[in-house]
């Protein structure tokens, strides 16, 4: 079945590689763009956890010009009916990053991008379920995007949170960054004995990703 997907890699690995939804050179700026660090960024992957994700695929990059990280997975899908496992219906991933921030500068999350392929039977539904928080501080809200069959497409959900409501990390302090999110099927109507439904995340070439756009700020 579809969940059989090589995995990216032998190990979770943290590149700096340009993302292929960068801004083009000449594009209005967004509105929560501050100063962007001149200095290269780095993220190491601290630990991952979830059905979502087993060790070694799941992959970060940054932007070669700091302005996002994408995540990679090769292995997030959730599926109902022939071929699926009865836990199959939900899958969940959760990364803890350290983020190596320049001296001087703080982040937050100002939007993200979440992207794949669903197959939905006609009554069956999907739903891909995100949010993320710093260490130590309250977690933002679950964002939910849901998916009715039938459907047999790429999908793409954006989270934004307005410039005002932005997340910093404290300046000066120590906090990795967490990322969950969540990926369901219901086989609602559609005969899950003869059908099957799913969502995936997955990426097969590394062309499917997840893309977080950092706001930076000075301290």
């Amino acid at each position: 079945m579809y969940k059989n997907i090589a995995a990216l890699g032998a190990a979770i690995f943290a590149l700096a590689i340009p993302l292929s939804g960068a801004p083009a050179a000449g594009a209005p700026a967004p509105d929560w763009n501050g100063p962007v660090p001149p200095d290269k960024i780095v993220i190491d992957v601290v630990t991952v956890n979830g059905s979502g994700c087993p060790q070694g695929t799941a992959a970060v990059a940054v932007s070669q010009d700091n302005t996002a990280f994408t995540v990679t997975y090769s292995e997030y899908t959730a599926q109902v009916g022939v071929g699926a496992e009865p836990t199959d219906f939900r899958k969940n991933c959760q990364l803890n990053l350290k983020v190596h921030v320049p001296q001087g500068f703080t982040y937050g999350i100002a939007q993200a991008d979440y992207r794949g392929f669903a197959h939905l039977q006609a009554g069956a539904t999907a739903l891909e379920r995100a949010r993320y928080y710093f260490q130590g501080m309250s977690p933002t809200e679950f964002v939910d995007h849901t998916y009715k069959g039938p459907l047999n497409d790429d999908w793409q959900a954006t989270d934004k949170t307005e410039v005002g409501a932005i997340v910093y990390k404290p300046c000066g302090e120590f906090r990795n960054f967490n990322i969950n999110t969540q990926l369901r099927v219901d086989a609602g109507t559609s005969d899950p004995k003869k059908t099957t439904s799913f969502i995936t995340m997955d990426s097969v070439d590394g062309n499917i990703s997840t893309t977080y756009h950092f706001a930076w700020k000075k301290c």
